[in-house]
């Protein structure tokens, strides 16, 4: 999952030939075939870029794809870069290959001749310091100290980030080894990634609900000598496993006042004081050996399927990434007027490092932090005062949005609603006609923007927000509509950690309800082995692929095939039109005992749309003989701990009226089997059954689970995204009764059963 901020390019020039292209498979094995020239931009000690024909793979044709030899890389020890005395990595050769698994080592990139795809590579410190030049007296980072907004100007973000830099090599980085940052977006989370990238290491992100053990897992894997934590409680999880970190030096703390004193362990003051002397020579010269081609951050995947795996991104996938994606975007640089973000989501994904870091410093854009407990319930409040411009949220983080609305509404007067309704009425479809084309603007929709629209964005904060988008998880048509209708459309975004966050993009001028959008100006897109309807595997080409998984040569090689394509896991079409469409996960596919592939996603989202008072829902019934399916029910979520209660949420519990139970509590659901709710809940699954392309696709059993889905519980990680596994192992006895009757009941009989 994202936003940026830069030249307003012309939607024709924005989807022509020249800035990207959609390729069916045949198009696609013949574009690859020819060699082209290779180049590679170096940087000399005077920081003057010069471009040699070796490391830079540049394609043909705007129109084309080339890939350079995937042949596996050599023995390592001959494809590490040499080490020189001053601790500075040169290569021993030209990179030869458009992936490595190795932390120092280097790849070709993936060169257009013309379009997006051919601007020069740049480092993330080159890209810093055009931003210092463009808006130095522009605020970049605003956070809430007593009260009250402390702010930075980007010359003064810039002096903090050398700074860091500098302490991080007095406490001994070395090149290419892991910062790990574990804590709540910050200031200082910023200025510590982008001054360990300035000192020649790795920036990390660790998500703050990771376990001691997953904490062990990345700072080991890569290498970690510095770990950079927000309080005491982060500080204890990497106390538990320093012992069995070899390569760690020293720990930095920066939200709060160190409560003990030990060797190595620094507060944020302490740390930034720290290399006031090493000259500023030496950090240059780091900085200067610096190539766009080398890997500067790693994005840990959630790990749903087996072990998080390191996502190595290098200088150009960042930098090159941020500006075509806020071209994509047609973002706004800070000269013209300012783009305003609000930093909420984890930035150990790369969804909020891509639109809270890396597009802002791009164009100029101003930067908010949210409170910690911005998931909890006080974003809104954040997004009250900020009113920025663009806004990312997760799919849940607008489910909630849209939940507390429709509670408020419930409450409103008869005439109120009734004003309301009309004006979604209005507002839905007026927003359908301008999707297809139509541009008048009805006398109805203005009167219902003065009465009803303007005040609902106001009230949520959104009311300068010509921006809003989401991604990094599936969202359900009904949410789309419920803002869309409040002339608030939400436009979808989607990529992964190993395209360095987004691929496709949606904009006002060119967006579909249910498409996450065409590709990005420079990116392709295959369809691998489409089936008759034309859905197959989604893939990826461009200059926003990653380098490898750090120390993980199979599954890179699963994840980039011989030809360079990287490929997604994702099951989709494209339309006639170029916009794609998701339809699941090869990894999610149910495959049923008589062979059928059932795609969970559009189910779940039936069952969930046709009965409001579901919160989550997740089919079963992978080799099995049906399909089955687990509910859970709107519930309150306690603020301080983001543990789902017992208590039901008001629109669920207005829901239970209407349909005559006097319910308030799930466990007042389940304990007595409420008819009424029941009954709703089994006339959902017969309507979605009722629309189902085959008998194998219906829902033949259902049971309502005690507690929500949650982060803290497990089923969620922590952009929201449902964790199958984690679920199925977590209610594997629920789900074996399902199957453990030998003739299957009727959903009619199941409803009785329940």
């Amino acid at each position: 999952m994202n936003t940026s901020l830069l030249i307003l390019l012309g939607l024709k020039k924005l989807w022509s030939a020249g800035s990207g292209t959609m390729l069916c498979e045949s198009e696609a094995r013949s574009t690859l075939a020819d060699p082209v020239p290779m180049a590679y931009l170096s940087v000399d000690a005077q920081g003057s870029s010069e471009v040699s024909l070796d490391d830079i793979t540049i394609n043909s044709s705007a129109g084309t794809v080339e890939v350079c030899s995937m042949k596996p890389a050599d023995d390592p020890k001959t494809e590490r870069s040499q080490m020189n005395k001053t601790g500075l990595a040169s290569s021993s050769r030209p990179a030869s290959n458009v992936w490595t698994t190795q932390q120092d080592g280097e790849v070709k990139l993936r060169m257009d001749e013309e379009g997006m795809g051919s601007e020069a590579p740049k480092t993330v410190h080159e890209v810093f310091q055009e931003a210092v030049s463009k808006y130095s007296d522009y605020y970049a980072l605003a956070s809430k100290k007593n009260g009250q907004w402390v702010k930075l100007t980007y010359k003064m973000y810039y002096d903090k980030c050398w700074k860091a830099a500098k302490s991080f090599l007095k406490l001994g980085l070395e090149r290419f080894h892991g910062v790990c940052i574990l804590g709540f977006n910050s200031p200082e989370w910023f200025i510590a990634d982008i001054g360990a990238i300035f000192a020649g290491g790795l920036a990390v992100g660790i998500y703050t609900t990771n376990s001691p053990e997953a904490c062990h897992y990345v700072a080991e894997n890569c290498s970690a000598n510095i770990l950079v934590v927000e309080n005491h409680t982060q500080l204890q999880k990497i106390l538990e496993i320093e012992h069995k970190l070899p390569h760690m030096k020293a720990i930095i703390q920066y939200g709060e006042e160190l409560k003990e004193k030990r060797p190595n362990l620094y507060s944020w003051r302490e740390f930034l004081d720290l290399g006031e002397d090493i000259p500023d020579s030496q950090l240059r010269e780091i900085i200067e050996s610096q190539k766009p081609n080398q890997c500067c951050t790693l994005i840990y995947t959630s790990g749903t399927t087996g072990q998080p795996k390191g996502v190595m991104l290098s200088h150009d996938n960042l930098t090159w990434t941020s500006i075509a994606a806020g071209r994509s975007l047609m973002l706004l640089e800070a000269t013209e007027k300012q783009e305003l973000v609000v930093s909420y989501l984890p930035l150990s994904h790369v969804a909020a490092q891509m639109i809270d870091i890396w597009l802002p410093v791009t164009f100029g854009g101003q930067v908010f932090f949210a409170q910690p407990d911005a998931l909890k319930g006080t974003l809104v409040d954040t997004l009250r005062e900020v009113r920025p411009t663009a806004f990312l949220g997760v799919p849940r983080v607008w489910e909630k949005i849209e939940e507390k609305m429709k509670s408020v509404g419930a409450k409103s007067s008869t005439l109120r609603r009734k004003v309301a309704s009309w004006a979604k009425g209005v507002g839905l479809q007026t927003n359908l006609k301008w999707m297809n084309g139509h541009s008048e603007v009805p006398m109805n929709f203005r009167l219902a923007r003065q009465l009803v629209y303007k005040k609902v964005r106001k009230a949520i904060g959104l009311d300068r927000c010509t921006k809003c988008f989401t991604g990094a998880a599936p969202i359900s048509r009904e949410t789309l509509e419920f803002f869309l209708s409040l002339n608030i459309p939400v436009f979808e975004l989607y990529g992964m950690s190993e395209s360095s966050g987004p691929h496709t993009v949606s904009i006002p001028q060119a967006f579909r309800l249910t498409s996450c959008g065409k590709e990005m100006a420079g990116c392709r897109t295959l369809i691998h082995k489409p089936d008759a309807d034309g859905i197959g595997e989604i893939c990826f080409a461009g200059r926003h692929i990653f380098m490898g998984y750090l120390n993980m040569e199979e599954k890179t090689k699963e994840a980039i095939d011989k030809d360079g394509w990287l490929h997604s896991g994702d099951l989709g079409k494209c339309d006639k039109d170029g916009f794609i469409y998701i339809t699941g996960r090869i990894k999610e596919l149910i495959i049923t005992a008589g062979g059928e592939n059932v795609p969970p996603v559009p189910i779940e989202d039936a069952v969930k749309e046709a009965c409001p008072i579901i919160s989550n829902a997740m089919l079963v019934g992978d080799k099995a003989k049906f399909l089955a399916m687990l509910l859970t029910l709107k519930c309150i979520i306690n603020t301080e701990s983001g543990e789902p209660g017992d208590d039901l949420t008001a629109e669920a519990i207005e829901y239970c009226q209407k349909l005559g139970s006097k319910a308030t509590k799930v466990s007042e659901i389940i304990s007595s089997k409420d008819k009424a709710v029941y009954a709703a809940i089994q006339a959902a699954v017969s309507e979605v059954n009722k629309r189902a392309v085959s008998n194998a696709q219906k829902i033949q059993k259902w049971v309502v689970l005690e507690k929500d889905f949650s982060v803290g519980g497990g089923e969620l990680g922590p952009t929201m995204k449902l964790k199958r596994p984690v679920v199925a192992q977590k209610y594997k006895d629920l789900i074996d009764e399902f199957y453990a009757d030998a003739n299957t009941p009727t959903t009619t009989e199941n409803a009785l059963r329940q």
